[in-house]
């Protein structure tokens, strides 16, 4: 950066600075001696001020322009768009200053700007002789703490929001197989330490491939959603359904017995054959089907088991001529 002037030769005002602000006179006379032989340095729109791979010695006070939080590209080395501004009367560089570890971001200048250079031992003589400085970057501090915390609070729900959305089907709007790894475990594990019951729906839309070459694709993701709302539309809200893969599905059926789940599975079959999928269309289509097989977990079943047990009742309804349930 380059060096302008010392701060005395300057007509930039003292109580301008955040800093230094509410400041009694004595006070105020006390500080333009300290900080009187304090450069006065230019930085240049994208030249960086401080680097988040080095440890800061100095603090700097925006007097004109503009400081911005950026981050630098590995493909391209160039500052991306800032993050959070710094404006004249504020300063950066406190922190690492006062705890003598590294920058915790690159800053850099976002237009021409003109800043006081404040050297680490100049910083500490201010805090020992001037309360009112003590005070006002204790303050400062705090609403960078607060203000950190806030933006932690934001991206744990921007990542909460992204790890629900990871865990939704895009199509059927269904849990995906992700979350279905993620959540059965768990719902095993609670049902063989409470000795609650367990059931699970596998349900496989019939001739489903011979439909998407019939009607196309476009009209088989159609069908595909249809069948997912007759699931949502037929459970309990403590029931879950989940995309299996292609055209399967899997309900969760917690607390549900035997004979109960073969109920809901008859239920949602019923439902399925009755539902019209292509309601606008002048070109009458067929109605989907379902086969449906149904598994209760046993004493130390583990989940391989278990959905084996459910695929095998599935299979058993397929074979069994579709369009019905097996247990």
């Amino acid at each position: 950066m380059e060096h302008l002037k010392l701060f005395r030769d300057t007509d930039y005002r003292i109580e301008d600075i955040h800093l230094f602000r509410d400041i009694t006179d004595e006070n105020r006379q006390l500080i333009a001696d300290i900080i009187k032989n304090s450069q006065v340095v230019k930085a240049y729109t994208g030249q960086i001020v401080l680097d988040a791979n080095s440890s800061g010695a100095r603090l700097f006070i925006v007097l004109k322009g503009a400081l911005g939080v950026t981050r630098i590209t590995e493909e391209s080395n160039q500052l991306e768009n800032t993050i959070t501004q710094y404006l004249p009367g504020e300063c950066v560089g406190e922190i690492s200053v006062l705890d003598e570890e590294i920058h915790s971001a690159t800053i850099s200048a976002m237009t021409d700007s003109e800043l006081l250079l404040i050297e680490a031992e100049t910083l500490w003589r201010l805090i020992d002789e001037s309360n009112g400085v003590a005070r006002n970057l204790l303050q400062l501090l705090s609403f960078r703490i607060r203000a950190a915390n806030a933006q932690i609070r934001n991206r744990q729900k921007v990542g909460e929001f992204y790890r629900q959305l990871s865990m939704v089907d895009g199509l059927t709007g269904l849990h995906n197989r992700a979350w279905l790894n993620a959540q059965l475990p768990g719902m095993i594990q609670h049902a063989h330490a409470t000795g609650a019951a367990l059931s699970i729906i596998m349900v496989d839309l019939d001739h489903f491939k011979r439909f998407n070459d019939e009607h196309g694709h476009l009209l088989g993701d159609d069908a595909l959603q249809t069948a997912a709302k007759v699931l949502n539309a037929g459970l309990r809200p403590s029931d879950f359904a989940a995309r299996y893969g292609g055209e399967e599905m899997m309900v969760i059926l917690p607390g549900t017995a035997l004979s109960s789940a073969a109920g809901v599975a008859q239920r949602l079959c019923n439902r399925l054959a009755k539902t019209k999928v292509f309601i606008d269309r002048q070109k009458p289509l067929p109605h989907i089907t379902g086969s449906f097989g149904v598994a209760t977990l046993s004493i130390g079943q583990d989940i391989n088991d278990f959905i084996s047990t459910a695929d095998a009742a599935l299979y058993r309804a397929k074979a069994n001529g579709r369009n019905q349930i097996a247990s």
